[in-house]
Order: C-alpha cells, then structure tokens, then sequence
C-alpha cells in the first residue's frame, strides 16, 4: 500500500512540475523569428517562429508553429481536402539558423518587450501546447498558419489584445500574395486557378510573417512599442538564387502559340478537354475542401467543364449541340471576364481566354464547312 501511495505521490509532483515547465530568469529574452522566401512552393511566402532565449538556463530553443509529415497517410488528398494535421515542434536555435542559411533565406528577430511573468506564462503556454494534444491544429492557409498562431500566443498574454495588421487594408488576398511570385510564373499561376472569390476580398486579417515583422515595429501595448528594433540575423544572398528561364509568362505565351499555329483539330480537342477535366477538378474540389480560398472558384468560367460537351459534338459533326454549348461557352467568357476585369490575375487568364475563343472559332467555321 504504501508503495502505491508513493507511486501516486510520484505522479501527482510530476505533473505539478509539468504544469509549472522550467523557469526562466529575469535576463531571459523572448523574440519573434521572421523568415523571408524561400524558393520552394510550401516556402514562398516565409515563415514566422518564437526564440527562447536564456542564456542563465543554457536554452536557447525555437518554437515552430506549422511542421508537417510527408508521411501521414493520404497526404495529398488531406492536404487538398483542408484537414491534414500540423503540429507545433520545438529545436535548437542553432539548428534553425543552419536550416535557413542552407536554405539562402533571410531571418530577422524582434525581441519582444514583455514582462517577466509574461515571459513565463507565453514560454508556459509553450510547453503545454508542445507536450498536449494541443500541438495538433488543422492548418487554414488564410485563417490559422504559423504566423496567425504566433500572433495568438502574443496577444493572450497582452492585458488588452492589439497585435493587428497594419498599412494598406484595402488589397485583396490575391494583390497581397502574387507579388511573392513574380519569379516563378508556373506557382503563381497555378495557385490563381485554384483560388476562388474569397482572396478576392480585402485582406485586412494579419496572416503573413512580414505582415507580422511589419506590425510588431509599430504596435504598443501600455504606450510602449511590443517590440525592439528589428535585428538582421542572416540576409538572403540574391546572387546564389536560381534563375529558370522555363518558369516565366514567356514559356507560356510560347506554349499558347504554338497551339494555336499547329492548326489541329486533335490538339484543339485534347487542348479544351484538359480544360474542360480541370473545370471538372476545380468544381468538385470546391465542394469536399474545407479550404475556403478555393472554394466558389469563378474560374470554372474559363476552364468550362462544358468544353467537354462541345469536343463530343464536334466529333460527332453534330452543329445543332455545337452552337447551343459554343454561345453558352462565350456567354461564360463575356461575364468571367467582367468579372475579372479589377481583379488581380486579369493579365494571368487573358492570354487563355484568348486562345480558348480563337479555338472555338476555328473549330465551329471547320464544321461549318464539314
């Protein structure tokens, strides 16, 4: 019995040092991480981290917010569905930095003016996120990321919550997010067709790292600024950066010419059955996905399922079902382009647009002609 209640007694002052974590000293530092580009597409827009550092207490450890396995099961698909699990890790600074110097991307630290027991209750909240169920969360690219839990963390141990975005509120999502990939065409391009209405709205919600870097040099709690003048760690070497001459607008615009230059009705056909399967892609996903940027994808209005429809009828020689679905199709690329036309992946789709018409005419004048 009384190893029992030693036992007990064993667990209960274990858990009470878990609650507790470790202690920091008066000369412990709490800072925010900003990490710019990277060149990889799950890198594009950079990262945002937490450092703690005492040196008294030999830590000097990195919260990160965001980490992922390549090996859960159905990874794909839970990541295109919107419920693949992140979690919270925890490392050394000293493996960050060498993480990010091999990486050739720029890190920046804030050091955060905080309170000693603030320090103590955020490096708490740390430790029992990172050692609970709750360093599980369900990643949302717009709505709950590495930087919008940062800034969550911040702000609950803020007597009054002010960390918000700063500066321009009135761009939508997809200004705010295509200029981080002006220099890989294909990734920018790509996420457009993807994203629906909602990143056509006015960004005024603090998602971004450099948003965060940005508000955190202005914002005050208690008329003192959060944070202390931003520090260069490391600055991305421009010259070691890879320059693909395939990965631009140029490539493209070649590819679209071509096409239309071959004059073929087999790449025609194949051409707008890829769209009209990608149209196909682009419905369904944006039923099943709780991502809400992709869903209400108006691009479905250039990449027409019904160009699916309107190769049968060609095929078929059937003109009558050609016109009816060749008229729906234009009146789908008159309001897309309506729609569009303050939107900021206009130029993006015009080149397409243009060659999908051009294509419709060819093919309905060689039926004509049939």
């Amino acid at each position: 019995m009384k190893i029992k209640l030693h036992f007990l007694l064993f667990l209960f002052c274990s858990f009470l040092s878990f609650g507790q974590n470790y202690p920091l000293s008066p000369e412990a530092k709490i800072s925010i991480l900003t990490c710019g580009s990277g060149e990889e597409l799950h890198s594009i827009f950079g990262h945002t981290a937490i450092r703690v550092q005492d040196n008294a207490r030999g830590v000097d450890a990195v919260y990160n917010f965001g980490m992922f396995d390549f090996d859960t099961p159905n990874f794909y698909l839970k990541f295109v569905k919107g419920d693949l699990e992140y979690h919270v890790g925890k490392g050394s600074f000293e493996g960050f930095m060498y993480s990010y110097r091999m990486e050739n991307r720029s890190v920046y630290e804030q050091e955060l003016n905080l309170l000693p027991i603030q320090k103590q209750q955020l490096v708490d909240s740390l430790e029992k996120m990172l050692y609970s169920d709750e360093r599980f969360y369900i990643y949302k690219f717009i709505d709950k990321n590495c930087t919008t839990m940062v800034v969550d963390q911040i702000n609950n141990q803020l007597e009054k919550p002010s960390i918000a975005k700063v500066g321009n509120t009135t761009e939508s999502y997809r200004h705010v997010l295509n200029p981080f990939m002006n220099n890989l065409f294909y990734q920018k391009l790509g996420i457009n067709i993807m994203f629906g209405y909602r990143t056509d709205k006015a960004a005024e919600q603090l998602f971004l790292p450099i948003e965060l870097l940005k508000s955190l040099e202005v914002t005050k709690s208690n008329n003192e600024l959060i944070a202390k003048k931003t520090t260069v760690l490391f600055e991305q070497e421009k010259t070691l950066l890879s320059k693909s001459w395939w990965n631009s607008i140029y490539t493209f615009i070649l590819f679209l010419v071509l096409v239309l230059l071959s004059n073929k009705n087999k790449i025609y056909l194949t051409f707008l059955v890829f769209l009209g399967l990608l149209g196909i892609f682009l419905s369904v996903v944006g039923f099943f996905s709780l991502h809400r940027e992709i869903s209400q994808n108006y691009n479905v209005l250039l990449f027409n399922p019904l160009l699916i429809g309107l190769v049968v009828a060609f095929v078929k020689k059937n003109l009558v079902w050609f016109n009816r679905i060749f008229y729906f199709i234009l009146f789908c690329f008159v309001t897309y382009l309506l729609f569009i036309l303050n939107k900021a992946h206009l130029f993006l789709m015009l080149p397409m647009m243009i060659l999908v018409v051009l294509i419709l005419l060819r093919l309905r004048i060689r039926l004509l002609n049939s």
